[in-house]
């Protein structure tokens, strides 16, 4: 079923709209729920913390590919780059051994595998970057006070959610939804943004719901 797409809307706002119910599911699954509450274990941090390095290393190697289309480059920032930071709190977490401890599911898999088959492609590119980073930028600075309330954790393993050349978060924020609405999308590519961001969304939550099966 193809989903309306309202054109006067800037294309941030109509994807902020159009999610708002897929966004508050997110933030109501069982394990984000209880990892926020302090209900869980390092354990679950450190677990979620190796699906998001498979995540964004498939996220990342789009982000080579779209900076060769010269509609999407300007929505390419360094500053985000996610998956060094994930791999020192990946080795804080679990040990220099970490690539042999850490278990990647099934959720994740798929999701990976969904980036990497966007490829290149800009609309689509466009919902993953939108769906992650942003939310990196603002929920997640919530997640990492709340690792360091309820898991006892300073700024060794939440280095995932500390972005060292982003001084000002709203006026980033602010700039990047700028690069998105002013990506030269026809119809037919915002409608696929549109759709892909509900995708995004969906995959995400598969992956809470095998995080909360292991540790809930």
């Amino acid at each position: 079923m193809s989903l309306p797409v309202e054109e006067e809307l800037p294309l941030s706002a109509l994807l902020r709209q159009s999610t708002r119910d897929e966004h508050d599911a997110a933030n109501s699954e069982q394990f984000i729920e209880e990892l926020m509450s302090g209900a869980l274990t390092r354990a679950a941090h450190a677990d979620l913390s190796a699906q998001l390095l498979v995540v964004y290393e498939a996220l990342e190697e789009a982000s080579v590919a779209v900076r060769d289309d010269e509609r999407g480059a300007g929505l390419v920032f360094n500053e985000l780059t996610r998956v060094p930071a994930i791999e020192r709190d990946l080795a804080y977490l679990y040990g220099p051994a970490w690539r042999e401890e850490i278990r990647i599911l099934p959720a994740t898999r798929r999701y990976a595998d969904r980036v990497r088959e966007i490829g290149g492609s800009l609309p689509h590119y466009a919902a993953h970057s939108y769906t992650r980073y942003l939310g990196d930028l603002s929920g997640g600075q919530i997640v990492k006070r709340m690792m360091k309330q309820h898991y006892g954790l300073d700024e060794e393993g939440l280095a995932f959610y500390t972005f060292p050349d982003i001084p000002k978060v709203k006026v980033f924020k602010d700039a990047y939804r700028n690069e998105l609405d002013q990506l030269d999308l026809d119809e037919d590519e915002v409608a696929a943004t549109v759709a892909e961001t509900h995708h995004a969304f969906h995959l995400n939550r598969a992956v809470f719901t095998e995080l909360a099966e292991i540790h809930c």
